[in-house]
């Protein structure tokens, strides 16, 4: 009885074991993932049907074959062999139980990347690795996809920051295609201005190898040879040029000294500006198809963005320029002013330009602005011209003037305000010349204002500026007094007649800063 039993049991037992294999199998050979199992030396026991598509290996071609040297690259052989001795003494590794990324080979020779779990079996009394592969190749593209678009997306915001602050368009070229290269990670940038013949000069230009390709431009739209080339077909048809393999490029000349310069891909994007084709932005990746649908757009949004930074610029630029010429007019046209007025009155030739030079001093010592010391200057160069209507006898009489004389010389301030008031000056020119006599305790004229706000700062610098120069001046019924008395006076009088910030400027100049008129 106790034989029989024991066949039952032992018949039971290897049902069993044949019901637990074919289970194993069944799931083994529906599993999406490859299965593989190697013995102590390392060659395949097991096989499934996962794995055969994934390596191109069948059934009978991989049992019994090395796994290593069938299905990994050379450059992991040492590794292995250095961890294999190891783990057939004691099932022990350092990649056991961990799963890990490599690159896989498959039947034809092509790497492609897995994520590999390996665990130890003991089988037989002897150590079996099983290992459960998964082909990551698409994860890969998804994740490198993911990388890439982040790039551009990176790429966009910072060129996008450097047309919000953008000076100048030699500027915002340059620091476009510095940015395109550090941010994006290509090799090469640069942008080209199409001139009236038919040229395209590379402008600014960023990344490795720039001399050695950019040597051979202008590019000639006229000249057959060039016309294959990404930037002239971009120029040409208004439309972007998208080479994802320049070694499959059909420009012989073009391609060989891309590719000679590292460049495996490229895109050529048309800038426009007032609605015309001004030129491209060329941009190269070291990489075969570095440019996808996604970028291309992201791409094509950055020239449109560029396009329209540089037309801003150019109408900042004219502007700026016509407003040069304005006000260089302006200046000339004021200084022909102040030579009229002073040819009337020999005795104060130069008083306007001396003044207007210390004016404009104290304003840049009081720390105003450069459009302000400009008005100051500007206001203080015609600050007599009310006394065009004054008679000449009067400015030049040798002795003292009469009251009625004197009453006619006061009324030069309001003179001048009535003859500038209508001009539209971008500073308080009319304020400053009918206040430069008023003084903070109300006894100047011609309106007698006092201090508070009523006296603008301008013409508070132009009133102490006046009177230095006229002290340190001859006039026809005094000697030169000297800058020493005229200093006296504005200290003296320093918020009283003047104001004290504005005196003290004064002084500080001349004392400790070494002004002189020239």
């Amino acid at each position: 009885m106790l034989d029989a039993e024991q066949r039952r049991r032992r018949q039971e037992a290897e049902e069993a074991l044949k019901e637990s294999e074919e289970r194993f199998r069944n799931m083994a050979e529906s599993a999406q993932d490859g299965i593989a199992i190697i013995d102590q030396d390392g060659l395949i026991t097991y096989w499934n049907a996962a794995a055969e598509c994934m390596f191109g290996y069948g059934r009978d071609e991989a049992f019994g074959r090395d796994l290593h040297l069938l299905m990994v690259p050379a450059r992991y052989h040492e590794a292995y062999r250095k961890g294999w001795a190891g783990f057939r003494r004691s099932g022990i590794g350092k990649v056991v139980d961990t799963t890990f990324e490599m690159e896989a080979l498959h039947k034809n020779g092509h790497e492609f990347p897995v994520e590999l779990s390996i665990s130890a079996a003991p089988i037989k009394n002897s150590w079996h690795a099983v290992g459960i592969i998964r082909d990551i190749t698409e994860r890969k593209r998804a994740e490198q996809a993911l990388r890439r678009s982040n790039r551009f997306l990176r790429t966009l915001s910072r060129c996008n920051e450097t047309l919000v602050h953008a000076g100048d368009e030699p500027g915002l070229l340059r620091d476009m295609c510095r940015v395109v290269v550090e941010v994006g990670e290509f090799a090469l940038a640069w942008v080209g201005y199409l001139d009236d013949g038919g040229l395209i000069h590379p402008v600014a230009q960023s990344g490795i190898n720039t001399e050695d390709y950019i040597g051979d431009l202008p590019i000639d739209c006229n000249d057959a040879s060039g016309t294959c080339r990404p930037s002239v077909r971009a120029v040409l048809s208004g439309e972007l040029q998208v080479v994802q393999d320049v070694a499959g490029a059909d420009c012989l000349t073009w391609r060989e000294r891309a590719l000679a310069c590292g460049y495996r891909s490229a895109i050529a994007l048309p800038l426009r500006a007032a609605g015309a084709v001004i030129g491209t932005l060329n941009i190269y990746s070291p990489e075969v198809g570095g440019f996808g649908e996604q970028e291309v757009g992201l791409l094509s949004e950055l020239a449109g963005d560029l396009g329209f930074g540089i037309s801003t610029l150019r109408v900042h630029a004219e502007r700026e320029e016509g407003a040069r010429k304005l006000e260089k007019a302006l200046a000339d046209t004021i200084q022909a002013i102040a030579t009229t007025i002073e040819a009337r009155d020999p005795y104060t030739a130069g008083h306007q330009k001396r003044v207007a030079q210390l004016a404009a001093a104290i304003a840049r010592e009081m720390g105003m602005s450069e459009h302000r010391i400009n008005g100051v200057l500007r206001g203080a160069e015609i600050h007599d011209i009310g006394k065009i209507y004054i008679p000449s006898e009067i400015l030049s009489r040798p002795g003292r003037l009469s009251a009625v004389e004197f009453s006619l010389i006061k009324i030069h301030p309001q003179v001048g305000y009535d003859i500038v008031k209508e001009i539209d000056f971008p500073w308080p020119v009319a304020d400053m010349i009918l206040q430069h006599h008023e003084r903070l305790d109300g006894s100047g004229y011609p309106h007698g204002l006092g201090d508070g706000d009523q006296i603008i700062p301008e013409a508070r610098i132009l009133a102490v500026a006046d009177v230095v120069d006229a002290m340190v001046s001859h006039r026809p019924y005094r000697a030169a007094l000297g800058v020493d008395a005229a200093l006296e006076e504005i200290e003296r009088h320093r918020g009283i007649l003047y104001d004290a910030a504005v005196a003290d400027t004064c002084l500080r100049l001349f004392r400790d800063k070494g002004f002189a008129f020239i």
